[in-house]
């Protein structure tokens, strides 16, 4: 979804944000298929998970040769306040829509690596960001909203000489959906992370690795993953 209400324009250079879960990395492959790839771009911020994450992304730029951008932000793990992060409480269990969830939420992520996308995308010369914000985000992320993406795409817009815009492929379609999408262009899902907790397995019992295992079964796919519950 172009949030500019353009239609993607065939060989456009964009930016890819890859986390290494499962939206990101489907998100990749989209748009490996109807981009052209510049340059995959992660970040380091401190979260519990990031090694596990951060490995995964490696794997898929790697295997399709696309450059691969590590962008530290310790200063999150610092200064913000989310249980996500390694100076946070431990990982609350149960599903997203839960109240205590809220404390796993790192205020304003998407807006402070969406900034930086969009001068690394003027850099490059790259006119799109592709990011995997989607539908089941909206409850519990502020800045995973479509009003907020449509306001951050104006601002990087006004803010960039070629007018870099957000590409949102799946702000309407659901986990579930993502994964029957990537299913279907070959996405390798045994090299996702999803659990918060940062272990050697997934917990299972955390709300992302909840939602992990209901989008698997929603999407009538083989979840590839190793549970320790």
């Amino acid at each position: 979804m172009n949030l500019s209400g353009n239609a993607p324009k065939s060989g456009q250079k964009v930016i890819v944000l890859l986390s290494g879960g499962v939206d990101s990395v489907t998100a990749f492959y989209v748009a490996l298929r109807e981009y052209s790839v510049v340059c995959a771009l992660s970040f380091h911020y401190g979260a519990k998970h990031n090694a596990q994450e951060l490995e995964c992304a490696r794997y898929h730029a790697s295997r399709r040769g696309v450059r691969h951008e590590i962008i530290s932000l310790n200063f999150m793990d610092r200064l913000f306040k989310s249980d996500l992060l390694q100076s946070g409480a431990g990982i609350p269990e149960g599903r997203y829509t839960q109240e205590n969830m809220k404390s796993t939420v790192v205020p304003f992520r998407n807006g402070i690596m969406l900034s930086i996308a969009g001068g690394l995308a003027e850099s490059l010369g790259a006119t799109g960001l592709i990011i995997a914000a989607h539908s089941g985000d909206h409850s519990l992320y502020p800045d995973c909203q479509p009003a907020f993406m449509h306001a951050m795409n104006r601002a990087i817009q006004a803010g960039t000489f070629e007018g870099v815009s957000i590409l949102s492929p799946f702000l309407n379609l659901n986990k579930g959906e993502i994964v029957r999408l990537g299913a279907d262009l070959g996405v390798d899902y045994a090299r996702t992370w999803s659990c918060y907790c940062g272990q050697e397995l997934h917990c299972g019992k955390c709300g992302t690795c909840v939602e992990r295992k209901e989008a698997f079964v929603q999407a009538g796919v083989c979840d590839p993953t190793e549970y320790s519950f």
